[in-house]
């Protein structure tokens, strides 16, 4: 059975999200986030057996880690290794350890196609914890440098994103890109996690591997989208 995550510690009612997830991403100061709600998130995945992991991202709250930064590789590694190890000393002292690093954002999505940066990132998690997981789109440039840095690597997918016929995400700025309907997003999933055909915006249809399911809390009706996808993947 395929695994559900999303991406929590953003504001969102987490807490309410949590029964439905095998893995949660946590947000860990650059895009959102700080030591409350850190603290909180961890608790949290702790009280329901989630796998902890975090969530860098461009240090850029304003936007959200939502714009490209330019920067040298160095400097985001830097990013990634500082927010990383934030969250992973507030997980410490509740005797937690994590289980992985998902970019955030527009790092997630620069990493997908440049090689340069997702080099950056995956050699800042090796170097930090080569236990440590690195999540990443699936096919994308990030899970062939973690899997050249020696990192278990887990291709994600998502259920409440369209793709586009290349296997990329329809950007967020383009109306229909994101799926609110949670009966659309379960059929999905359904369809990622058996390794069908999904289908593509504007008509067609692309193979997606799926190590891992991604449904983002701050989508309108997440905690609906997150029954239904677990409902189906567990009982469909």
């Amino acid at each position: 059975m395929i695994e559900l995550n999303a991406d929590i510690g953003e504001g969102c009612d987490d807490a309410r999200l949590m029964p439905y997830l095998a893995r949660a991403s946590i947000a860990c100061g650059g895009h959102a986030g700080d030591a409350a709600s850190m603290a909180t998130a961890l608790r949290l995945a702790v009280e329901h057996g989630v796998a902890a992991g975090a969530h860098p991202s461009y240090p850029d709250r304003s936007q959200f880690g939502r714009r490209a930064l330019a920067a040298s590789e160095a400097e985001i590694a830097a990013w990634v290794t500082q927010q990383t190890e934030v969250l992973a000393e507030q997980a410490a002292r509740i005797g937690l350890r994590l289980a992985h690093v998902k970019p955030h954002g527009a790092l997630y999505n620069v990493a997908a196609r440049d090689a340069g940066v997702a080099r950056a990132i995956a050699c800042a998690v090796a170097a930090l914890d080569p236990s440590l997981a690195l999540i990443g789109l699936a096919g994308s440039q990030l899970v062939a440098a973690g899997q050249a840095a020696g990192l278990t690597v887990l291709n994600e997918a998502f259920a409440d994103r369209r793709y586009l016929p290349s296997g990329r995400l329809v950007s967020r700025e383009t109306t229909g890109a994101l799926i609110h309907d949670p009966e659309a997003a379960a059929e999905q999933a359904s369809m990622l996690a058996r390794g069908a055909p999904v289908a593509t915006l504007g008509g067609g249809t692309v193979r997606v591997r799926a190590d891992t399911i991604c449904l983002h809390s701050d989508t309108p009706g997440a905690l609906n989208i997150a029954r239904a996808v677990h409902t189906t993947l567990n009982h469909g």
